[in-house]
């Protein structure tokens, strides 16, 4: 499955407010020209206007002198008041002949403008854009006093304004980005907060809660989450105590099962030897040939009555209160390389003291480990079965390792993993199944002491 790649939330947010940023400040910048090319559209338009009206008041002096003035039209008293770098001044009679132009030098900026910058420049605003205002004379148009600026001049001007624009920009964006992403981080530090509360979760510790949060959208989200802790507490409280009950239940009719098979069961293969044996001696004098026939039922009833013994074992288990969890076992890995007669070698290490173990804890822990080497023995066909019990600070740990068939749906979904894994429930642990690294299948169970309190175990076994 394809996974999207992840971000840092406190770095998105950081991007996502540098691009509004940026996006801001071009528009500030966009702004800044647009009014600049109005100004200086304005100002020569100003200008071309006062050309004009000086142009004809020269003209009407003429008239009123009645005598002609050859130097019309005169630019220069006009220029002197209006002229700067790169401004052009000029007269344009009716034929469209230019009869008299006055342009200032534009000085060579000791920084040019880049030749991108000049090209959106002119693409968007048309420097160099002339002023045209008609000189008119007693209703006569006399001609057009121009007025028009440098495009080099008007762009590098252009280009100085928005250099300083682009080098705030550069300082301020980076800056203002350091303090967005501190902002950012101190306000989202109450995540990690959460994230310890979720792992604490997720490893079955449903004590864990929130503080309160400034932030009204952290306060929820802490409801929430405690709520919900609260409420997994308490279903998995329930059905601990419903499971508790249910193991309970079912010792009992295991119990009662077997004093049912010993008392009647049992008995009925003893008087079947008896009868058997009774039978034997009669045919020894009246009818020999029946003497195989009554030495196969007695054996049959021998096997029969082995097998009840062992099955009777496995039903109502010693005393483990009475021997002790680390004898119990023992004595149960003794009893299955007796039976197995070599086929499997089950073996067992303990680590740590188990003298002062609560009996429910060490009961269950009985009957976990007799159903697992049960599973390895009869469902994974295994040859090798090693068991581990340790006893760590706040837990106890059990690792069951063999070398049988660890695909085989029965040992994963029997009964008797069902039973192991209530079991394990109910006393609030960890149970896993899997895969040994070199084949086989590895069972690992823990157990925390905090299941020792009486509360808690209250009808466990």
């Amino acid at each position: 499955m394809w996974n999207r790649p992840r971000f840092d939330l406190k770095v998105r947010l950081t991007l996502r407010v540098a691009a509004i940023s940026a996006a801001c400040f071009a528009a500030i910048s966009a702004y800044f020209l647009i009014t600049a090319d109005r100004a200086a559209h304005a100002r020569i338009d100003g200008i071309a206007a006062i050309v004009a009206k000086t142009l004809e008041l020269q003209q009407g002096k003429v008239l009123w002198a009645a005598s002609p003035r050859p130097d019309f039209p005169n630019l220069d008293p006009v220029s002197a008041y209006v002229m700067t770098p790169g401004l052009c001044l000029a007269f344009r009679g009716t034929s469209g002949e230019m009869l008299q132009r006055f342009c200032s030098g534009a000085p060579i900026p000791e920084d040019p403008p880049p030749q991108i910058f000049t090209a959106f420049y002119h693409s968007l605003f048309d420097p160099g854009r002339e002023a045209a205002r008609p000189v008119i004379l007693r209703g006569t148009k006399l001609g057009e006093a121009v007025v028009l600026v440098d495009p080099a001049v008007q762009t590098a001007e252009a280009w100085h304004e928005a250099g300083r624009l682009m080098l705030a920009l550069a300082i301020a964006l980076p800056l203002f980005c350091v303090l967005v992403y501190a902002a950012l981080a101190r306000a989202l530090r109450p995540t990690r907060m959460i994230r310890a509360g979720l792992e604490r979760i997720a490893a079955n510790d449903l004590t864990a809660r929130l503080p309160p949060f400034d932030l009204a959208e952290l306060s929820a989200v802490r409801d929430v989450f405690n709520h919900l802790a609260e409420s997994l507490d308490t279903a998995l409280a329930e059905r601990a105590e419903l499971t508790r009950k249910l193991i309970a239940l079912q010792d009992e009719e295991r119990r009662h099962l077997a004093r049912e098979l010993h008392d009647e069961f049992g008995q009925s293969l003893a008087a079947i030897r008896a009868l058997a044996s009774s039978a034997r001696q009669t045919a020894a004098q009246d009818c020999p040939s029946l003497l195989g026939e009554c030495d196969g039922i007695a054996r049959t009833a021998t096997g029969m009555m082995e097998t009840l013994r062992g099955t009777l074992f496995r039903l109502r288990p010693p005393d483990v209160e009475e021997l002790g969890l680390v004898a119990s076992l023992e004595g149960l890995v003794a009893g299955w390389n007796g039976r197995s007669r070599g086929e499997t070698r089950f073996s067992i290490r303990f680590d740590g003291t188990f003298e002062t173990l609560p009996a429910t804890i060490s009961a269950n822990l009985y009957r976990i480990v007799q159903e697992a080497l049960t599973n390895a023995a009869k469902h994974a066909g295994a040859t090798k079965v090693s068991l581990e019990l340790t006893m760590h600070p706040g837990e106890i740990a059990l690792a069951i390792d063999d070398d049988g068939r660890s695909t085989d749906p029965a040992a994963k979904s029997g009964m008797g993993l069902l039973g192991m894994r209530e079991r394990v429930a109910a006393l609030r642990g960890r149970l896993s199944f899997e895969a040994g690294p070199a084949g086989g299948s590895a069972l690992r169970v823990v157990i925390p002491l905090a299941a020792a309190n009486p509360q808690v175990l209250e009808h466990a076994a």
